[in-house]
């Protein structure tokens, strides 16, 4: 019997690929997916990364549980990391759930329901995770690391081009990683080179989630050098104390962290360096995190994101002497985006009076929402855009930049 289906996807774009193969196989099926408010039978895609993604898929099942209740659904089914960690608990705390499966693999077919804009699009090359992180618990839930094939990607590539989109996001956990289990040497250079020679009309290709340690003077040449590639480097450090960084198991530390920094920067012109960084691990002292602080400060990322270390269960950091309290851990984490907040303004300042090209977002009356090329969708900023000439989602615009904010960009359209 075909069913009315609503899909609710948590937690990263990783997520969200997942969630538009398993709604695209179903409707393929005949089912028909409809907005939740509609649906017979509900799927939520659920995240387990860290307490707040546990806490968040959680809420959410209660709350589909409630419509079940009330009639308004026949079926519950839970995918993803939660459900693929806590699988037999949740079966009992939860029997009105109609289904628990964990992960889902990695889609060798072009099946695809789109759930992101028209316009841009996420491509996941790879599955799992080789770095073992001693906080991180997604190889506990990934299992072992596995590449997608080529003729499978550039399938899917030439399927992105049909549907005209501008904009396509290459991800994986650590995409760096992308061949090893293939042919036992990294190969995200000559994919790369295959995704840009075959992406037809699409205009940007954005890099997402660059483990430092396998970031190569020839995967910097070749963003530098292929003008489709955004000059953006997603580059997660995690912190930049050498004792911190051993604790954690990374494989690079601050000497070199610094030197792939000085490189990036310099091989690409007009780089927007993103990273990450977590606050609170396990005994981590005064001393270091306001090494972290001098380090952010110097460096001056243009994007940044911050994490307060949450302790899982399953990884070998939940027994590790010297468990920092919740409000130091608070406070470190406050102190860090304060911190970016300035440095995010002076970066921005600095496109005063320039010419950017902006991918529109959204549009409403005029008034335009874009991004561009430093900014990847949904996780930093965006370029407000005043244009007397009508936009779409999905246009590329010239924009000279009136105005600065903290985050974000104002101009006017040329």
């Amino acid at each position: 019997m075909k069913q009315r289906v609503g899909i609710l996807s948590l937690g990263c774009p990783r997520n969200l690929v997942d969630s538009e193969s398993i709604v695209g196989a179903l409707s393929l099926k005949g089912h028909r997916v409809v907005d939740m408010d509609k649906a017979q039978v509900a799927i939520i895609n659920t995240c387990a990364f860290i307490e707040e993604a546990k806490q968040e898929s959680i809420d959410a099942i209660f709350d589909l549980v409630a419509l079940k209740k009330e009639g308004k659904l026949k079926r519950i089914i839970v995918y993803g990391c939660l459900a693929q960690r806590y699988k037999d608990l949740l079966r009992k705390e939860l029997p009105e759930v109609d289904a628990f499966i964990g992960k889902v693999s990695l889609d060798q077919e072009t099946i695809r329901f789109p759930i992101t804009p028209g316009h841009f699009a996420y491509l996941k090359i790879c599955e799992g995770c080789i770095n073992n992180c001693s906080y991180c618990v997604i190889p506990a839930i990934k299992g072992r690391f596995t590449s997608l094939d080529e003729r499978s990607i550039l399938n899917k590539v030439k399927l992105f081009n049909k549907e005209k989109i501008s904009e396509l996001n290459i991800i994986g956990q650590d995409i760096t990683g992308y061949g090893l289990d293939l042919q036992g040497k990294t190969d995200l250079v000559d994919i790369v080179r295959k995704i840009s020679k075959n992406s037809g009309n699409i205009a940007w290709i954005r890099l997402l989630y660059l483990n430092p340690e396998r970031v190569t003077d020839e995967l910097l040449k070749l963003i530098a050098g292929d003008p489709k590639i955004c000059k953006y480097i997603d580059l997660p450090v995690q912190h930049i104390s050498s004792r911190i960084l051993k604790l954690m198991n990374r494989k690079i530390i601050k000497a070199g962290i610094i030197k792939l920094i000085e490189k990036a920067r310099k091989v690409v012109p007009q780089v927007a360096l993103r990273t990450s960084v977590i606050v609170g691990m396990p005994s981590e002292t005064d001393k270091e995190f306001k090494q972290l602080l001098k380090f952010i400060k110097e460096v001056k990322f243009e994007r940044l994101g911050a994490f307060i270390y949450s302790r899982e269960e399953g990884t070998p950091a939940y027994s590790f002497k010297g468990q920092i309290p919740k409000d130091v851990k608070l406070e470190r984490f406050n102190q860090v985006m304060s911190l970016q907040q300035e440095i995010s303004q002076e970066v921005n300042s600095k496109f005063l009076g320039r010419s950017l090209e902006v991918l529109i977002d959204e549009s409403q009356n005029h008034q335009y929402i874009g991004r561009s090329q430093y900014d990847a969708p949904e996780v930093d900023g965006m370029v407000y855009v005043n244009s007397k000439n009508s936009l779409k989602s999905g246009d590329f615009v010239k924009v000279n930049i009136t105005d600065t904010l903290e985050y974000d960009l104002v101009g006017d359209a040329e």
